[in-house]
């Protein structure tokens, strides 16, 4: 099998054999390049030890990144490459790095400790490509499989066990049965793992192409990084009875663009469900809201995508009318964006009930329509799109200060319920009328 090798990867690798050291792409990169994916990136391993390296290419700038774990990156066109010396790793106390590692001179020794076996690959042009654990073999079947005692892999290093669900969801495979078992086993050891690595993780999974899958497979990995899922899933390990309401948000999930902010939106829009037994929506929206607000907190995520999700799950169940004046007011309290995206979770959420309500879908429809409507005929439904501002009324006698903004949005509201039209003179006139100015 034949690898295409970007040039600059083999420039480092034929350096190194020049200096007699053995020399290979491995992992990711090697997986990546036999599915038909472009590498993000390209990792080197090799015999050399760290000061090795750094004297081969001591005509350029390396980074001594890991040292302690034998990585040096070397720096070409300001490109980074890391290149780390074989070794296979000692004990692992933290469940996650190991105390230490020793440097080996054997590549298959190496290849031994990494994770799965798809990424336990390694590809030299001379040797071709290297394969010690039937890489090729999980690759062909789409499996995911750990390299050696999937118990020993998930122990030493726990983010293995979101990797695994991971790989399986963007890649579209299967988990192997002891590797399956052995991530429900140690699933209690993801508590040892930083929340940031959890959620880096989180987000690729739930954007993969086998999200649904994964999601309904091992609800129990679910339920252990997000506790508050636990109601939804109502999980029964005996007879794998899963909750109607965790098969709809698994449903909807499948049904909604792959962004992150909208997948965890379906994931979380639910949360609070099973615990609230009145028919009062509007208060399970704003409980489900502020538990998702929390959740997303405590995962460490950024500010942006934690108010859009809060904001999403809290109109999910709301009714939107399709007129003019109705849109153009959810459009003034919550933006373009954040609307637009609300039709989409909205149409989600219908699509993934058990029975199809068709009428909310032509509501639906037809709001779009009006809004598609608004958009092009650039109607005003923002101060932004006022046709008049401060300096305006600053220019016929409002005092400077807070009666400019009371001002403004009182003729906004005149506009968005069309009373007056958005037109300069008309505002300024309808401004002298109500409040006396000159």
């Amino acid at each position: 099998m034949k690898i295409n090798i970007p040039k600059k990867v083999l420039f480092i690798i034929n350096t190194l054999e020049k200096e007699a050291y053995e020399a290979y792409a491995v992992g990711g990169c090697v997986r990546d390049a036999i599915i038909g994916d472009t590498p993000k990136d390209w990792d080197i391993c090799t015999s050399a030890l760290p000061g090795q390296v750094k004297k081969c290419f001591k005509k350029y700038h390396v980074i001594e990144t890991g040292l302690k774990h034998g990585t040096v990156t070397l720096m070409i066109n300001r490109k980074p490459y890391e290149i780390t010396t074989f070794r296979v790793d000692g004990d692992y106390s933290n469940n996650r790095h190991p105390d230490k590692v020793n440097f080996v001179r054997e590549l298959k020794d190496d290849l031994s400790r990494r994770d799965f076996t798809i990424n336990s690959m390694a590809y030299n042009p001379t040797v071709g490509l290297v394969d010690y654990f039937n890489g090729i073999s999980d690759i062909n079947n789409r499996i995911i499989r750990c390299v050696g005692d999937a118990n020993k892999r998930f122990q030493e290093d726990a983010l293995r066990i979101m990797r695994a669900i991971r790989f399986a969801s963007v890649l579209g495979f299967d988990i192997e049965t002891e590797t399956s078992n052995a991530i429900d086993e140690n699933k209690k050891l993801l508590q040892n793992i930083a929340v940031e690595r959890i959620s880096v993780e989180l987000n690729k999974l739930i954007t993969g192409v086998n999200a649904g899958e994964i999601l309904l497979s091992f609800p129990s990995i679910f339920e252990e990084i997000l506790p508050e899922l636990k109601p939804m899933i109502e999980f029964n390990k005996n007879n794998l009875n899963i909750s109607n309401t965790w098969k709809h948000t698994v449903k909807s999930i499948q049904n909604i663009p792959a962004k992150i902010d909208l997948r965890l939106t379906m994931l979380l829009h639910d949360i609070t469900k099973p615990a609230n037994n009145s028919n009062d929506n509007k208060k399970y929206q704003q409980e489900s809201s502020e538990a998702a607000r929390k959740a997303l907190k405590r995962l460490k995520y950024d500010n942006k995508t934690i108010k859009m999700v809060k904001s999403l799950i809290l109109y999910h169940d709301e009714n939107i009318q399709p007129d003019f004046i109705h849109v153009k007011r959810w459009l003034f309290n919550i933006g373009e964006e954040t609307f637009r995206k609300l039709l989409i979770v909205k149409r989600a959420d219908i699509t993934a009930q058990a029975e199809i309500n068709n009428k909310e879908l032509e509501n639906l429809d037809a709001v779009s329509l009006v809004l598609a409507k608004i958009v092009e005929q650039n109607q005003c439904y923002s101060l932004n799109t006022l046709a008049i501002n401060g300096k305006d009324l600053m220019d016929i006698g409002v005092p400077k200060g807070e009666e400019i903004g009371e001002i403004l949005n009182q003729l906004l509201d005149l506009v968005i319920n069309e009373k007056i039209k958005n037109d300069k003179q008309q505002l300024l006139k309808e401004a002298t009328k109500l409040y006396g100015v000159i």
